[in-house]
């Protein structure tokens, strides 16, 4: 009989760092597999669609632009109401695709609402909007409160 001297067993190193990385790689591959993109799109195909909007400040307005591609002027509705601008409106379908197989519909037709509190007081009366190549841009002029005003400091 042979005797073996007890060795300590190998454990192998513990890194958490290269486990936090593996799991980055895990959720980055869940969200680009496309199960992930086919959620992404059945949600929006539920819910409708939106146009994006941008809607900044300056001293003497608010402006908004919103992407309304494909769209005729009378199919989009804007309204303020106690400090709540809302655009609305329909997109539709331009044209069937007779005796063809569609491979990808990715535009979107269909009713859509967007509704921004304002952050300023706005001229109702003078709110003025124009559409052009696809893009709606509105223009809402503040209340002379709602202004920024220049102070000067005198001395005593």
């Amino acid at each position: 009989m042979t005797l073996i001297r007890w060795q300590r067993p190998e454990v192998p190193t513990w890194s958490p760092f290269r486990q936090l990385s593996s799991l980055r790689d895990e959720i980055d591959r869940l969200f680009n597999s496309p199960l992930a993109a086919l959620t992404r799109s059945s949600q929006q195909f539920l819910s409708g669609w939106s146009p994006n909007v941008d809607l900044y400040e300056d001293k003497e307005a608010l402006h908004v632009r919103a992407e309304v591609p494909g769209m005729k002027k009378e199919d989009i509705e804007i309204s303020v109401h106690e400090g709540v601008l809302t655009i609305a409106g329909e997109r539709n379908e331009e044209q069937k695709h007779k005796d063809a197989e569609v491979y990808r519909a990715e535009r979107f037709v269909g009713r859509f609402q967007r509704t921004f509190t304002l952050p300023a007081p706005v001229k109702v009366d003078q709110v003025k909007a124009t559409y052009k190549d696809g893009v709606l841009e509105i223009v809402l002029p503040k209340t002379e409160a709602a202004k920024p005003r220049q102070i000067t400091v005198h001395a005593s």
